[in-house]
């Protein structure tokens, strides 16, 4: 949250242009506009397909932010967003709760990101695509995980 905005290549750059237009529309109509930073989506049969060399090598989902969003849960979030009235404009990440891949959140900060500061402390498993924002103003709650799916790695490395 209030961390800025700096797209790095023309895909994200056409979706804050895109982010831009639907606040300038919000304010002009007074219209609800929820706009969703969707993580990288998975369906449920792909956990067992796709996820075992993400849980060996955690550097496979380091351009997904070690993130992802089940498709369930995905549905729960829009499914909040139609719910909820009166917020105006917000741009919401939306992703699972937990990380992709098998390493703690500790673990991959310490090999990834090391020496980037921390600003609260963060469970075991917990993403660093932050939905708190999605949690606190549409009570998004996501149920879903690879780990109900592929449960030898539960505990991390």
């Amino acid at each position: 949250m209030g961390h800025p905005t700096v797209p790095e290549h023309s895909y994200a750059m056409s979706k804050v242009a895109n982010e831009v237009t639907a606040r300038s529309f919000q304010a002009r109509t007074g219209a609800d506009i929820y706009g969703l930073r969707i993580n990288n989506v998975i369906e449920p049969h792909e956990y067992a397909e796709l996820f075992p060399p993400f849980l060996e090598d955690p550097a496979l989902r380091r351009r997904n932010v070690f993130a992802y969003i089940d498709t369930r849960d995905l549905g729960h979030m829009l499914q909040r967003c139609l719910e909820t009235d009166g917020l105006g404009y917000e741009v919401l990440n939306v992703a699972n709760a937990d990380m992709s891949v098998a390493a703690t959140t500790d673990e991959v900060r310490e090999r990834f990101y090391d020496g980037v500061e921390l600003r609260r402390p963060m469970g075991r498993n917990e993403t660093f695509y932050s939905i708190d924002k999605a949690r606190d103003l549409l009570g998004y709650s996501p149920q879903h995980s690879w780990r109900d799916v592929l449960p030898d790695h539960r505990n991390g490395l």
